[in-house]
């Protein structure tokens, strides 16, 4: 098993937490700023979340919260290259 893995073992609730608070703040930012969010930041910040999530589902052995974030993961992609207007 890979040191990384192994830290994020290690530090699992604690990662967890990170993550959930960054998924939190980063949807805080679009219901109190609406349109002039700045959804470049909210949606790189929820992709990283997502990763981080995703990651330690998958070390839990947890298929549902692995799919959810997984799914999340592609959600953020998709609004990363939209407030980056390379797609519309």
């Amino acid at each position: 098993m890979s040191a990384l893995n192994l830290f994020i073992l290690k530090y699992l609730k604690q990662l967890e937490m990170t993550g959930v608070i960054m998924r939190i703040s980063s949807f805080s930012v679009v219901s109190w700023m609406g349109a002039d969010s700045p959804f470049m930041y909210v949606w790189m910040l929820n992709t990283v979340d997502a990763i981080l999530l995703t990651w330690c589902a998958i070390l839990k052995k947890d298929a549902a919260y692995s799919l959810l974030n997984g799914f999340w993961i592609l959600v953020g992609l998709v609004g990363i290259l939209r407030a980056g207007a390379y797609i519309h």
